[in-house]
């Protein structure tokens, strides 16, 4: 099923059965969210309790950083082995090496827009696409939703594209959701806006790597992950390009299962990226990274 209004964050709303000023909260009630967000959370709350967080969250933090944006990367289609992603410094090369670059460019900026995004979410994301452009951010098109007629470069994601003007629409819907705040948790917060620039893909070219980076600044944002220790990037591309695709062709669908399923997927992806930055400090305790 493509993307149509019950895929936008109100139609995603109104498909959990309620209505009012805070329309994300209301996922909350969907079978096994609640669940998803109590796992994730004790997940979080085991990696900052960590004794190697007390003195040195720092090496955590860029660690984690790295390996979100290698995980980013991975699902664009530029699957590197981590010791390449650390070695590289030139990513102005083939296709590939552009990507993990824009990845690594994204997972860098994302704690400098977490001020913005509250305030001006459309502003940070038109930021995140300069970003991801690099070299190529001369183009009429870099920076801004596209327009009629304009192509999009998303291998990863075959759902027909939504119009300009309900991308135009929907994003603004976006914008008034995170202004407005919401009770929901960080993850329901974090899932719908992955989701729905997945499901928009407003940019001509990286909106996969825009979207995760979207998802990131919510997580860190919230206050669920002020140190950005736990990169949901490992864990989805952990879990694997074709889990990807189907949990979010749920989000497409906008049924509770599909809404439900999209949710525990994003849940279980921080838990995943929770679990490496733990092998991470245990590393850091033993002497060997």
């Amino acid at each position: 099923m493509g993307p149509g209004p019950s895929a936008s964050p109100s139609g995603a709303s109104a498909s959990a059965g309620a209505s009012g000023d805070d329309p994300l909260a209301a996922l909350v009630s969907l079978p096994g969210v609640a669940e998803s967000v109590d796992a994730m959370r004790k997940a979080v709350d085991r990696a900052y309790g960590h004794r190697v967080m007390r003195r040195r969250s720092h090496e955590v933090t860029s660690e984690a950083a790295l390996r979100g944006a290698r995980g980013s990367a991975a699902l664009a289609g530029a699957d590197w082995a981590l010791e390449e992603v650390r070695r590289r410094t030139d990513f102005s090369g083939d296709p590939e090496a552009r990507t993990v670059g824009a990845a690594l460019r994204l997972t860098a900026e994302a704690g400098q827009l977490l001020s913005v995004w509250r305030q001006s979410p459309l502003r940070v994301l038109a930021r995140l696409h300069l970003v991801a452009a690099g070299s190529a951010a001369e183009g009429a098109s870099v920076g801004r939703p596209r327009l009629a007629g304009e192509s999009v470069d998303e291998p990863l994601i075959e759902a027909p594209l939504p119009s300009a003007d309900e991308v135009a629409g929907r994003l603004d819907g976006l914008n008034r959701l995170i202004i407005a705040g919401s009770s929901a948790p960080a993850l329901v917060t974090a899932a719908v806006v992955h989701g729905e620039l997945l499901a928009l893909r407003p940019f001509g070219s990286d909106n996969g790597l825009v979207a995760r980076a979207a998802e990131r600044i919510v997580l860190i944002g919230s206050g669920l992950d002020p140190k950005s220790i736990c990169p949901a990037e490992v864990g989805h591309a952990e879990q694997g390009r074709t889990a990807y695709r189907a949990a979010f062709e749920g989000y497409l669908a906008g049924t509770s299962e599909g809404m439900a399923s999209w949710i525990a997927h994003c849940g279980r992806a921080v838990e995943l990226g929770v679990r490496e930055s733990t092998a991470v400090c245990e590393a850091l305790q033993r002497g060997a990274a």
